[in-house]
């Protein structure tokens, strides 16, 4: 075979394989776990490690690092319960306000996929989640990357907090009754802004902005829901053995700081980063340095 032949060989091998990866992570699959069915996509092949997303989200948030991943493991991103494509309804499960809910559905999932444990990487209130999954289940746990789960109870009773979760309320309330009412448009901007920070939205991407209209549902619920909401506990945290890497945005609002703060005294086993150049949604705003920094600590883990 000539060079030339060769080389071409080669550069078409290349793109059918990375053709095929593409395909696999393209298809929504469907799986059954505790009586409600999940879609997810996957990647990769070995090591599992499981993406969950945050609020307003859903398999797609994943999208740019399940290729980066699939490189070295098999990476699953699913849907939580009441967010696209799963069924969903402004009265079913809501979500921040039900994390060991979802964290019971993350464990499902693990032993519906074939898997006695595997790696988390988790966001916001799907960070959450895998926090109560992983105290209550902590043999299932390889190692955990939560960014910034909004873990609130963490903070009660701590001299310096008082203010600073009256005016996260006060800055909340207005996204939240909007959306409880049913004026999406509003209230999607408003919920995403008082997040992340003034203009948070207005940054956003066309496909990120159709993602958090898709999955409004599971905000409504949470702002209209009278469940009590469970709290995670220091004493909760410590359960967690796992080597845990914890991160937040380097814009983010304080709050998600001070939480980190606690989990960084409270989880036996963990590391903490900075994500430059970014606020709560670290993994659109700079997601070089936010996978760089996971898939290194995987590999030291």
């Amino acid at each position: 075979m000539s060079i030339g032949k060769a080389i071409c060989s080669v550069v078409l091998g290349l793109i059918a394989s990375g053709l095929s990866t593409l395909t696999i992570a393209d298809e929504v699959k469907r799986i059954s776990v505790n009586g409600y069915e999940f879609a997810y996509v996957d990647a990769g092949q070995g090591e599992p490690v499981i993406f969950v997303h945050g609020g307003l989200q859903d398999y797609r948030m994943w999208s740019e690092q399940l290729p980066k991943f699939a490189t070295r493991y098999r990476a699953i991103a699913y849907s939580r319960r009441n967010n696209y494509p799963n069924e969903v309804s402004p009265d079913g499960t809501p979500d921040s306000a039900a994390p060991d809910v979802h964290g019971e559905d993350l464990a499902g999932l693990l032993r519906a996929l074939g898997y006695s444990k595997a790696r988390i990487i988790a966001h916001s209130s799907g960070a959450y989640a895998a926090l109560f999954f992983a105290a209550k289940h902590p043999d299932m746990v390889v190692s955990l990357a939560l960014n910034e789960p909004p873990a609130l109870g963490l903070l009660n009773g701590l001299p310096d907090t008082g203010d600073m979760l009256q005016a996260w309320v006060a800055n909340m309330a207005p996204a939240r009754e909007a959306l409880g009412m049913g004026d999406i448009q509003r209230g999607i901007p408003m919920i995403v802004d008082a997040i992340g920070g003034p203009g948070a939205y207005e940054h956003r991407s066309d496909a990120q902005r159709k993602m958090n209209l898709d999955n409004v549902a599971s905000f409504q619920a949470d702002a209209t829901t009278k469940r009590p909401r469970p709290v995670f506990t220091c004493d909760m945290a410590k359960a967690i053995t796992a080597p845990t890497l914890l991160s937040n945005g380097e814009r983010s609002p304080r709050l998600f700081h001070r939480v980190v703060d606690q989990l960084e005294l409270c989880l036996p086993n963990r590391e903490r980063i900075e994500i430059a150049a970014s606020s709560h949604t670290v993994s659109w705003e700079n997601p070089g340095a936010y996978d760089q920094a996971i898939l290194s600590f995987m590999e030291k883990h």
